[in-house]
């Protein structure tokens, strides 16, 4: 099959899930299945995944926040709710699968990260062009998501990677900035934006009472029990938008003055996307991981 051919196969299979998902899901969340829908065939596709959440009883925010700019360091602590206690998670007990991606997506194999996972870990600081992003992590509730990017930090797998996607809500309804493709351009040129993985999948990590709040780092997922290695950092409050369906693995506690620049950048528009959901509108100024680590 050509490279052709297998972009259009793509994007018919990606409608066809789209109409899918959206005729079975409730009426209050058929606007969800519409923008976190994501090929089958690929681990995400264009990055349809908007912000998830910390744990907390926040109340449901207002849909029109979608269109507030990203808060500053100083501000993130009052949107976020403070996560359950370490304790929460028997760290002996806990073990984690990780299974081979079978969907055809485009993969940069590093293997496969060992299925005790490192229960200590707290922060993942993500070295960009713009600075240091750091994100306090909720390694007790996530540990397996947590684990994932430990192995691929310390396999180099970030590194010199671009973040292909920036949403809006003028672009998508959403505010986000989605990294994680090995094979990412981030030139809004490239139709394949968004479809690079690790190789593998793991299963979900979800707890009642996630909230969609800015500052709130995810893993970007194919469907159920399909993340990989791509993670998206919310820029705007997304509560009444989304179903909790994307795993949470922390916030950020420092660099959201260098998201808000990159939000307010404002994105390039790929007229090639063949998911033709703006999955890979590209940030207008480029975002380069150099480095991750977690410790």
């Amino acid at each position: 099959m050509s490279g052709e051919d297998r972009q259009s196969q793509l994007a018919r299979e990606h409608k066809e899930r789209q109409a899918q998902r959206a005729e079975q899901a409730p009426p209050k969340t058929k606007r969800n299945a519409l923008i976190g829908a994501v090929v089958a065939a690929v681990v995400v596709v264009g990055g349809l995944i908007a912000a998830t959440t910390l744990l907390g009883g926040a109340d449901k925010a207002d849909p029109t926040a979608a269109s507030s700019p990203a808060p500053s360091d100083s501000s993130l602590a009052q949107l976020n709710p403070t996560p359950a206690p370490s304790g929460s998670v028997n760290p002996a007990k806990v073990t984690c699968t990780y299974k081979k991606d079978t969907s055809g997506s485009p993969a940069k194999k590093v293997g496969m990260p060992p299925s005790k996972p490192n229960m200590k870990l707290k922060t993942m600081t993500i070295t960009t062009n713009h600075g240091d992003v750091v994100i306090d992590l909720l390694t007790a509730q996530s540990p397996c998501a947590v684990n994932s990017l430990a192995f691929l930090a310390g396999k180099n797998f970030y590194d010199n990677t671009k973040c292909h996607r920036l949403a809006t809500p003028e672009n998508s309804g959403l505010g986000l900035l989605q990294c994680g493709d090995p094979q990412a351009k981030a030139d809004g040129k490239n139709p394949t934006d968004g479809q690079g993985s690790s190789g593998y999948v793991f299963d979900d990590e979800l707890t009642a009472g996630v909230q969609y709040v800015p500052g709130v780092v995810a893993m970007a997922n194919g469907g159920p029990n399909a993340n990989g290695s791509q993670f998206w950092i919310s820029l705007s409050d997304e509560t009444a938008q989304l179903d909790p369906v994307y795993t949470p693995v922390g916030t950020v506690s420092k660099g959201m003055d260098i998201l808000d620049k990159i939000f307010k950048g404002g994105w390039i528009t790929n007229p090639a996307d063949i998911t033709g959901d703006g999955g890979s509108n590209a940030p207008k100024i480029p975002v380069i991981i150099k480095d991750v680590k977690l410790s």
